[in-house]
């Protein structure tokens, strides 16, 4: 068959018997279909796709203004006056087969694609959707057009569409999809070369919408790098760049950890710089400097220094060789591993440690863990300060003077009053007298502000070092592990989780972290499904349709950024957007888009 050609009577006759054939497990000529078509259905088959329905997962609300959406706003609208009265119907979707807009002028065309769910909200990535124009399209990376009786889901073998990737014009990145839909016994050999050229023309928009803040950026980073020896990257939303001394000396591992911090550093708006250790053990100096164009961020440019280590410091000098994760707990992001590395670096050097977080982002758990990496036979014992009666004092006491007790954890140390407060900077005073060669090892845990809290400083005093542990929304991709981890202790391995489940999962921003996590999969086997697999109809109803499309770490880092300014100034978006240093314009878009 002509690859580019709409099927004839006979073809189509052809697909529909291979289609058949194909379903009932029966050998596929293979002239009777063409070859990308085949390899989708063998897809399709593999991710185990319904070929008598079409089930799509739903956003209720993509976001509206990405720049591949106001690139694309004045093509496809002119593209659709065009084309007005012909029932042919004009869609964009993101990279991930995400319907963003379809404008459709005939209306039976119309009803039929909303009875279909080819409308804005509904994914029609192939892992969904099975084979079709868009998916397909996205899937190879090239121009797809499929006809009728090609398509793998019987409720679309009316149609014909016709899929183009559209590719960044300056990274080369697959942003998007253009896709032309028509009745099946209208589909032309014109409707793929229509679909090339809008695709073309959105690409060449996108060139307009996005050269001067990419210019900006690149300008930042040549100025930096001619006037640094240092290790220098810059990023936006599209764009990483990094100098030849950074790509030397700094691992993959060690990119995303120097990512994750500069997308807090601009999240933020700081420009101090930081020290820290990368997960290699390298200990390096980071700092960050926005950069705008029109007024706008548009990224940063990032400066990496070498530290070396005085000798003098007998804590940082004894230190020895960094180890892989701590066992017991399950995430290999560069926020989590970073917190991890830290903790057991503490406790290797017997340096007592304030584990600062939201509930539930599991700082004692990473306690417990840096304890079995390095005295897995000694004990470890946890202590909780909310629930502190009239013994506090004398308990604890009694809990640090038996020497047994190798670390001790005290659990929301900024919960006590300020006569426990006393008894506790009293006790621990005086374990460091009574066992001065001997100390146990003890962290405490505050929340998110704890460390901040004035009537704190006479205990934070004996804690040289602070770790904040990351909310799970700033690691969100550790959820990818922390289910299976979760659903092996709570059904014994009998449960698994499903693709489209997972991606729910995902899209969550769990403000109750990983405790929220654990509890929801709980609910799940006690209440829904205790083998077999978990399906997106088992999770509980706020999590069957979030509202918002999956952020970045950077988003997730300003949205928290957003929330916290809108809180200090009393819900005043002026005041707030003027401390972020963004215009009112911006932060009204924000709010929309991350749905504060």
């Amino acid at each position: 068959m002509d690859e580019l050609a709409p099927l004839s009577g006979d073809d189509s006759r052809r697909a529909a018997k291979a289609r058949l054939r194909f379903l009932t497990a029966e050998p596929v000529p293979p002239r009777d279909v063409r070859p990308p078509i085949l390899a989708s259905w063998l897809r399709a088959r593999r991710m185990n796709l319904p070929a008598d329905r079409i089930a799509l997962p739903y956003i209720a609300d993509p976001d509206p203004d990405l720049p591949l959406t106001r690139s694309a706003r004045p093509v496809l609208q002119r593209l659709h006056e065009h084309l007005a009265g012909q029932p042919i119907s004009v869609i964009l979707t993101d990279k991930n087969g995400l319907v963003l807009r379809r404008l459709t002028a005939d209306a039976r065309l119309s009803n039929h694609l909303d009875k279909v769910h080819l409308a804005p909200g509904f994914s029609y990535a192939e892992r969904y959707a099975g084979t079709n124009g868009i998916g397909t399209a996205l899937e190879g990376g090239g121009p797809m057009h499929v006809f009728g009786h090609e398509h793998f889901a019987e409720d679309l073998e009316d149609l014909a569409c016709a899929g183009v990737p559209i590719k960044h014009p300056v990274t080369g990145k697959t942003v998007g999809a253009i896709d032309l839909t028509c009745w099946r016994k209208d589909a032309g050999s014109l409707l793929i070369a229509l679909a090339k050229t809008t695709a073309e023309q959105i690409r060449a928009a996108l060139v307009t919408d996005s050269s001067a803040r990419e210019l900006a950026l690149l300008q930042a980073y040549l100025q930096s790098n001619r006037r640094s020896g240092d290790m220098v990257l810059a990023i936006d939303e599209d764009l990483l760049l990094m100098n030849a001394k950074a790509q030397q000396n700094l691992d993959a591992a060690d990119q995303q950890a120097v990512l994750a911090y500069a997308a807090e550093l601009l999240a933020r708006g700081s420009t101090e710089p930081i020290s820290t250790e990368l997960p290699t053990g390298s200990r390096v100096r980071i700092s960050c400097r926005p950069v705008e164009a029109g007024g706008q961020p548009v990224g940063g440019v990032i400066h990496v220094v070498a530290q070396t280590v005085e000798l003098g410091k007998a804590v940082a000098g004894n230190r020895p060789p960094p180890r892989p994760g701590l066992p017991g707990v399950v995430g290999r992001s560069a926020p989590w591993l970073g917190s991890g590395r830290e903790v057991d670096n503490a406790y290797r050097a017997g340096q007592w440690v304030v584990l600062s977080g939201e509930p539930g982002v599991g700082k004692v758990a990473l306690a417990r863990a840096a304890h079995q990496q390095n005295s897995p036979a000694g004990s470890c014992h946890v202590i909780d300060a909310a629930a502190a009666g009239d013994t506090f004092g004398p308990d604890l006491a009694a809990e640090l003077a038996d020497e047994a007790v190798q670390a001790l954890v005290i659990r929301h140390a900024d919960r006590l009053d300020a006569a426990g407060l006393d008894e506790l900077v009293g006790v621990l005073y005086g374990v460091r007298e009574r066992r001065p060669s001997n100390p146990p090892w003890v962290a405490i845990t505050l929340s998110e502000d704890g460390a901040n809290d004035p009537e704190l400083g006479d205990l934070l005093a004996l804690f040289p070092l602070t770790v904040e542990v990351p909310p799970l929304r700033h690691h969100v991709e550790d959820v990818r592990e922390l289910v299976p981890f979760f659903l092996a202790q709570l059904s014994h391995g009998d449960l698994t989780c499903s693709p489209e489940a997972m991606h729910q999962l995902l899209r969550s921003a769990w403000p109750g972290n990983t405790a929220e996590l654990y509890q929801v999969l709980t609910q799940v086997v006690q209440h829904r499904r205790r083998a077999g697999t978990i399906v997106p109809a088992d999770l509980p109803a706020r999590l069957q349709a979030i509202s918002r499309r999956s952020l970045s770490q950077l988003e997730s880092l300003e949205r928290d950024a957003i929330i916290r300014s809108l809180v200090d100034n009393d819900g005043n978006k002026g005041r707030a957007a003027q401390s972020l240093g963004m215009s009112r314009a911006s932060i009204y878009r924000k709010i929309h888009a991350y749905g504060i």
